[in-house]
């Protein structure tokens, strides 16, 4: 393999071109990575120097990021969060400026795992480390149009003491996650041909969140080809969730034996339990809202759908779904009984094999 004929020279090339305007990188390593990929091609490691980006200055010092380099991974960089004073439901923010989300440049990619979604959706990484304590990995992925999976919680090792923040994946595919899965994971056994149609619950909101009419029917319009197709069987469970607004934010605040962070956490927990019965996979928008502007969210929480998933421990992922009329990528989240990651994983290959191919966004063209 030559220098410049590898992956990694095509990602940094890729960066060098596109990352100025888009702002997905806070630190690259151009020559370590291409010397990783040379050692990995010549060990025949089995990642064989992919390129990949991990989350934030100290991403690199993940249990994620060891493990990928330990099987022949090239760290290319690391990627965007919010910057000092930002709050953290917007955007990145690297020594570019903001990051910019690569199908509209007046939205933010979402976060906190701005910059590996960017990173990814734009070619410049195969696959990107992210973590996620309220939907910092799924929300990215769908406002950027990719995949990004928080695995179940306590599966493997997080910094975060709270206990709501997993590691997590972003890649363009769930196919291309799975390197991610196989040597990150202990005892990684592949599903490679699930049993379809896929027992499955579906719920606009979860029994409380406001949703953006247009990024329902989208995700609606998806579940609806889902079914036709014979990749998934809806079942009639009501999925009636509480609220976690106030669970959530009392556990990350250091109360989590409040009495109604515990009431809320114990049904719902119950109530996801019988929800994900027999093996069964819950659907919903990944978010309530489509991508926002600069100037954060207003009152309204990109989180409302995803946290819950924090609270419970369940894994949940995030998968391209359509767009609004406007331009905007919408997410469809899965979500699997604990434990389940590899059958998550394995469900949403085979959604989007059902799905149509999501595209390049523009401002990453001859993908």
């Amino acid at each position: 393999m030559t220098r410049t004929t590898s992956a990694v020279a095509r990602a940094l090339e890729r960066i060098d071109r596109l990352d100025p305007a888009l702002g997905a990188f806070i630190e690259l390593w151009p020559d370590e990575a291409l010397a990783r990929e040379r050692e990995a091609v010549a060990h025949r490691l089995p990642l064989g120097g992919l390129p990949f980006a991990v989350k934030g200055p100290s991403g690199i010092r993940s249990f994620a990021a060891r493990r990928l380099l330990a099987a022949g991974g090239s760290p290319v960089g690391a990627t965007s969060v919010p910057g000092p004073g930002a709050h953290w439901q917007t955007w990145g923010l690297g020594p570019h400026g903001r990051t910019l989300n690569p199908w509209r440049a007046d939205r933010t990619p979402g976060g906190s795992s701005a910059g590996s979604a960017v990173a990814v959706a734009a070619g410049m990484a195969e696959l990107a480390t992210g973590s996620d304590g309220a939907g910092s990995v799924r929300i990215p992925a769908a406002w950027c149009g990719v995949f990004g999976l928080k695995t179940t919680n306590g599966l493997l090792p997080s910094p975060d003491r709270s206990g709501l923040a997993s590691a997590g994946v972003l890649a363009r595919s769930a196919d291309a996650a799975e390197p991610y899965l196989r040597h990150v994971l202990d005892g990684y056994e592949p599903v490679t041909d699930p049993t379809l149609p896929l027992p499955a619950v579906y719920s606009e909101d979860l029994g409380y969140a406001e949703v953006d009419p247009e990024v329902a029917a989208v995700v609606r319009a998806a579940v609806d080809r889902l079914v036709a197709a014979g990749t998934v069987r809806l079942l009639g469970r009501e999925a009636a969730l509480l609220d976690p607004v106030g669970a959530w934010t009392a556990v990350r605040g250091g109360a989590p034996d409040d009495p109604g962070a515990v009431r809320v956490r114990r049904e719902n927990d119950e109530r996801l339990d019988a929800l994900l019965a027999g093996g069964a996979l819950l659907l919903t928008p990944a978010t309530p809202n489509r991508p926002h502007g600069h100037e954060g969210p207003g009152a309204l929480y990109s989180t409302a759908l995803t946290w819950v998933f924090n609270l419970s421990g369940h894994p949940a992922a995030s998968l391209p779904a359509g767009f609004t009329g406007d331009g905007c990528p919408v997410g469809l989240q899965l979500a699997a009984a604990r434990g389940a990651d590899v059958r998550l994983l394995a469900a949403a290959r085979a959604v989007e094999g059902a799905l149509p191919a999501a595209p390049s966004p523009p401002t990453a063209p001859n993908r």
